[in-house]
């Protein structure tokens, strides 16, 4: 019997829905779209057209894959971010919301600063130190991975979004060997304990790496690092903005010292939890 879109994508929202997957519908719809190569308007327009076996299969196929909670940006290979389309692959953190907030604080203070020169440190699929360049004309950068297939989503997302001419993406385990003296430095550190890692979405826990999400008995070990060694790489006056966990900001904030850092705020994210620290180094 001949199947249409709507009815494939109804038979597919049941599916995720008995799964226990969010929005199972709207999941469906996006899937359908990417089975189909085009997008949700086309989706809409024709949902009464008839699926060819071989699309119904992909769709099919896609639909078991999510319903084993498989992330739907690793299915598409796709993340919004910024206003920017970002590759994403099971090798890369999927980007969320809640980090636009780094770029965000990350613009603000380089308005003050010509040619910026910033460095991200563990950059992923390089969402963060991307949006930056690509708002920031003028501004050079260096990104920094342990993984070096991180790094390749990196450089092809720094490609896709042209500026691939003014990044240098680098393994390393936190800085650079080398000692470069940045305006700016941000970075998105893993920051889950070895506790919560057990009880998040298994969306998260069981697909995406869990090198970058893990940090150690308290969430806290990368953080700590980062704030000893940002000091070395940064110039007088220059920013150190990161990203921290819910329910974390007392714990960051006697991690600070003082006599190197002024706290120039702490942003909270759209559900009012604090998330991002803005340091300037003294």
């Amino acid at each position: 019997m001949p199947t249409s879109i709507r009815s494939a994508i109804t038979e597919g929202a049941r599916t995720l829905d008995a799964a226990g997957v969010n929005e199972a519908r709207k999941e469906a719809a996006s899937l359908m779209s990417f089975a189909l190569k085009t997008d949700r308007t086309f989706v809409i327009a024709h949902a009464e057209d008839e699926l060819d076996e071989l699309r119904l299969q992909t769709f099919r196929s896609l639909i078991i894959r999510r319903a084993r909670r498989e992330p739907l940006q690793y299915l598409t290979g796709h993340q919004e971010f910024f206003n920017l389309d970002f590759e994403v692959t099971p090798g890369v953190l999927i980007p969320r919301a809640e980090t636009e907030i780094i770029v965000e604080a990350g613009l603000d203070v380089c308005r003050e600063v010509q040619t910026p020169f910033i460095a991200d440190v563990g950059t992923g699929s390089g969402c963060i130190i991307i949006s930056l360049l690509h708002e920031l004309g003028d501004a050079r950068a260096l990104a920094t991975d342990l993984s070096l297939n991180a790094l390749r989503v990196a450089q092809r997302n720094a490609k896709r979004h042209n500026v691939n001419d003014r990044l240098t993406l680098v393994q390393a385990d936190g800085f650079a060997p080398a000692r470069n003296q940045f305006s700016l430095i941000v970075s998105n550190p893993p920051y889950v304990t070895e506790d919560e890692f057990t009880d998040l979405q298994p969306e998260v826990r069981d697909y995406e790496p869990r090198t970058a999400l893990v940090s150690g008995t308290d969430g806290l070990s990368h953080i700590r690092v980062l704030l000893r060694d940002a000091p070395l790489h940064l110039l007088r006056g220059g920013y150190f903005i990161f990203e921290i966990g819910f329910g974390q900001r007392d714990a960051v904030a006697r991690l600070i010292d003082e006599e190197l850092w002024n706290v120039i705020e702490v942003r909270n994210d759209l559900q009012n939890i604090p998330r991002t620290f803005v340091l300037q180094k003294r």
